[in-house]
């Protein structure tokens, strides 16, 4: 089935089946919290990483029927996130403004209960906001997703080297950057 009338026009973007609808308001409950903090990873501003978020449910949604040929896998929407941001960031032409803007760039995942230092974690911040976006995007898929460098690389379409390189010069550069404050021992 397609998403085509019989009169040969498009069907308007939502009429599928309640349970695709469901479906997809399933997989923004389980999968929406972790996809913008890796927005938000990327673009250092929040209204913006809340834009990549909905234009890449609403180009799912947009699909129809169409939805089914691609299923419902996380690795699409963080890629259509990914793209949204990139998107984002070509479009304003103000990729500097990005990496150097004051939000904060991370954000509790609900489920944890231990407030950071307020110290510490304006440190953090303002060295991972040093970060290159590429590079950024890296620790954040290693540390916060616990991705492998693997899954890494088929997510951003790189080699495992180019990824590992990414992260290895992050990690080096949040060393460098920690080091004054003596709380580089985790990284």
């Amino acid at each position: 089935m397609n998403d085509w009338s019989a009169t040969g026009k498009k069907k308007p973007a939502g009429q599928y089946p309640a349970s695709s609808r469901r479906q997809i308001a399933e997989v923004y409950d389980a999968c929406a919290a972790g996809l913008y903090r890796y927005a938000l990873m990327i673009l250092a501003d929040p209204d913006a990483a809340e834009d990549a978020l909905q234009q890449a449910f609403a180009k799912l949604v947009s699909m129809g029927e169409r939805i089914n040929e691609i299923g419902f896998c996380e690795g699409y929407l963080r890629k259509a996130v990914r793209n949204e941001c990139y998107s984002i960031i070509g479009r304003k032409h103000r990729r500097d403004e990005y990496e150097s803007g004051s939000a904060p760039l991370l954000v509790a995942a609900e489920a944890e209960n231990a407030k950071p230092d307020k110290e510490q974690q304006h440190a953090v911040e303002n060295a991972l906001r040093a970060l290159p976006a590429d590079q950024r995007e890296v620790v954040h898929m290693k540390v916060y997703e616990k991705m492998t460098f693997r899954q890494i690389a088929e997510s951003l379409g790189v080699s495992i080297n180019t990824a590992a390189s990414r992260y290895r010069y992050a990690i080096d550069k949040l060393r460098r950057l920690l080091a004054p404050i003596g709380r580089n021992e985790d990284l």
